[in-house]
C-alpha cells in the first residue's frame, strides 16, 4: 500500500502521508509507551528508503568518487594506493549489518566476507553521507604515519580504513534505527580486502609512502589521476593509453594514437576540417593550408603586395624575418602565412649557426614591441605529429637535420612544438604550443630576392 502510494504521489507526499499516521508528540508522552511508535516510525523511514532506493547509482558514483579523491590526497603521498570501485555484494553486506542496528549477527558477517568496516551513527537527518566520509578522512589529522599511532587516544581507524591502499572495492548502506532515545541514522561502508590489521601488537601502515603509482602491482599497472586528484591511483589498465577517440576516430592501443576518418583531424579526431585552399596546398594533419608564393590568409585567398615584410636574414636564397611580437605556435604560423610565408625551417648546420648568432645579437637590443612574452625563445616550423610518431616540418617533410639541446626532446608528446631556446645557445627544445614566443618566418623561392631588394630600397 505504502509503495503504491509512494509511486503515485511522489516522495514528498509519501513522507507527509506517513507523518499523518502518527499521533502528536504530546499524545506519545501521555501514553507512556512511545518506544513502539519510535520503532514503527523508523520502520516507515526504512520502507521509504527501500521504495525510493538508497544508495542509487548516482550515490554510488558520488561515494566512490569522493573516496578516490580523498585517497589520492594522503600525506605523505601513497605509492601503492589503489582505485576504489563499487561492489553490490559489499553494499548488500553493509545493508544486512545496518539492519541489525548493531545488535545481532555482526560476527558472522565479518567472518563470512573478511571485510573492513566503517560505521557512523548520527541523529536522524543531522548530516549527509558526504559529510560523514569527510569526517572519516579528517581523522588523518590526528594520525602519525611514522609511528602508526593516533594522538591523544583519539580514533583514527575510520581514516586508516578509508585510505587502506589494497582495499579496492566498497559498498555502503543507510538504515534508520529507533530506540528510546529517538531516531538515528546508521551509515555503514564495507571494504574488500579489509584493512586495519595488526602484527605483534602494532598496527600495519595503511599504505606505502612514495611517489604516486611507483609501487603499483603488475595486475594494477595503470595509473589514474583525475583533474581534482592530488596524486595518482593504481588501477587495472583497461585502456593503457588512458585516452579515447571521438566517434570519428579509432584508437590504436599499441601507439596510443587516434586514426581519423576523412575530413577529421586533431589528437582525438574531434575537429571537422572543411578548409578550402584557394591558392595553396591542403595539410590534412593540421587542417590548414600551405600557400603558394604571393598568397596568404587562412585559405590562401589573399593576393599579397610587395613588400610583404622586412628581411632580417638572407641564407641560401631564402629570406627570414624575426617577429617583434610574441604569439602561441599556431597563431605565429598564421601570422607568417598572412605575409605569404611559413614558420622557418632550419635545414642544415649553416642555417642553424647563422640564426643562433643573429638571435644572440638581438638579446642585447631588446627590440620587442610586445614585452608580455613568456620566454626569450623563438618558434620554428617543426611539430611532433602523433600519427607519424615523429617531428615534421609544417610542410610535411621529416627533418634531415636536427639541433636539439642536450636532453631534448623530453616532453614525450606533450610539448609538440619546437622553439630555438635562448638558454641553450638557441639549440632546439620541444615546448607546449600554447606558450607565447617570438617567431621566425621564412620566404623561399625567387620572391625572396625581390623581397630583399624591396627591403633595401
Amino acid at each position: 500500500m505504502y509503495k503504491e502510494y509512494f509511486h503515485l504521489k511522489g516522495k514528498k507526499t509519501f513522507v507527509v502521508y506517513i507523518l499523518s499516521l502518527f499521533p502528536s508528540e504530546e499524545s506519545l508522552t501521555t501514553t507512556g509507551q512511545p518506544h513502539n511508535w519510535v520503532r514503527c516510525f523508523a520502520k516507515m523511514f526504512n520502507l521509504l528508503l527501500q521504495a525510493y532506493g538508497f544508495p542509487r547509482a548516482k550515490e554510488h558514483f558520488q561515494i566512490v568518487t569522493q573516496h578516490n579523491r580523498l585517497r589520492s590526497g594522503v600525506n605523505p603521498m601513497a605509492a601503492n594506493m589503489q582505485k576504489m570501485e563499487w561492489s553490490e555484494t559489499l553494499a548488500v553486506l553493509a545493508q544486512q549489518r545496518a539492519e541489525t542496528c548493531l545488535k545481532d549477527g555482526v560476527g558472522s558477517i565479518e567472518r563470512m566476507e573478511h571485510a573492513g568496516w566503517n560505521i557512523q551513527q548520527s541523529p536522524h537527518g543531522a548530516t549527509s553521507y558526504t559529510d560523514i566520509i569527510n569526517s572519516w578522512f579528517q581523522e588523518g589529522q590526528d594520525y602519525n604515519y611514522q609511528s602508526g599511532q593516533c594522538r591523544n587516544n583519539r580514533t583514527c581507524t575510520h581514516y586508516t580504513q578509508l585510505v587502506w591502499a589494497t582495499s579496492n572495492h566498497m559498498g555502503c548502506a543507510l538504515h534508520v534505527c529507533g530506540t528510546g532515545a529517538g531516531l538515528w541514522d546508521l551509515f555503514i561502508c564495507a571494504y574488500s580486502p579489509g584493512g586495519n590489521w595488526e602484527v605483534n601488537g602494532r598496527r600495519v601502515a595503511p599504505y606505502k609512502a612514495g611517489a604516486y603509482c611507483s609501487l603499483c602491482t603488475s595486475s594494477m599497472s595503470g595509473c589514474l589521476r583525475l583533474w581534482d586528484h592530488v596524486g595518482g591511483l593504481c588501477e587495472t589498465p583497461r585502456n593503457p593509453c588512458r585516452m579515447s577517440c571521438s566517434p570519428h576516430g579509432q584508437l590504436n592501443v599499441s601507439s596510443c594514437q587516434c586514426y581519423c576518418a576523412p575530413s577529421f583531424t586533431g589528437r582525438f579526431c574531434q575537429v571537422r576540417c572543411s578548409v578550402r585552399c584557394v591558392h595553396g596546398r591542403y595539410r590534412r594533419e593540421e587542417c590548414s593550408c600551405l600557400c603558394h608564393a604571393g598568397y596568404g590568409g587562412a585559405q590562401c585567398a589573399e593576393k599579397l603586395s610587395f613588400p610583404y615584410h622586412n628581411c632580417d636574414m638572407q641564407i641560401d636564397g631564402k629570406c627570414f624575418m624575426v617577429s617583434s611580437e610574441a604569439e602561441t605556435y599556431y597563431t605565429a604560423k598564421l601570422r607568417c602565412q598572412e605575409k605569404g610565408g611559413i614558420l622557418a625551417q632550419v635545414s642544415n648546420q649553416k642555417v642553424q649557426d647563422i640564426m643562433a648568432f643573429y638571435l644572440s645579437q638581438l638579446e642585447s637590443s631588446n627590440d620587442v614591441t610586445d614585452p608580455d612574452f613568456d620566454t626569450r625563445n623563438f618558434w620554428i616550423g617543426l611539430t611532433y605529429k602523433l600519427v607519424k610518431d615523429s617531428f615534421r616540418w609544417d610542410t610535411g617533410e621529416a627533418p634531415s637535420f636536427t639541433s636539439f639541446a642536450f636532453g631534448q626532446p623530453d616532453n614525450h608528446g606533450f610539448g609538440n612544438c619546437v622553439e630555438l631556446q635562448a638558454s641553450s645557445a638557441f639549440n632546439w627544445n620541444d615546448q607546449r604550443c600554447k606558450i607565447r614566443n617570438r617567431y621566425i618566418c621564412q620566404f623561399a623561392g625567387p620572391e625572396a630576392e625581390q623581397v630583399l631588394e624591396q627591403s633595401r630600397s
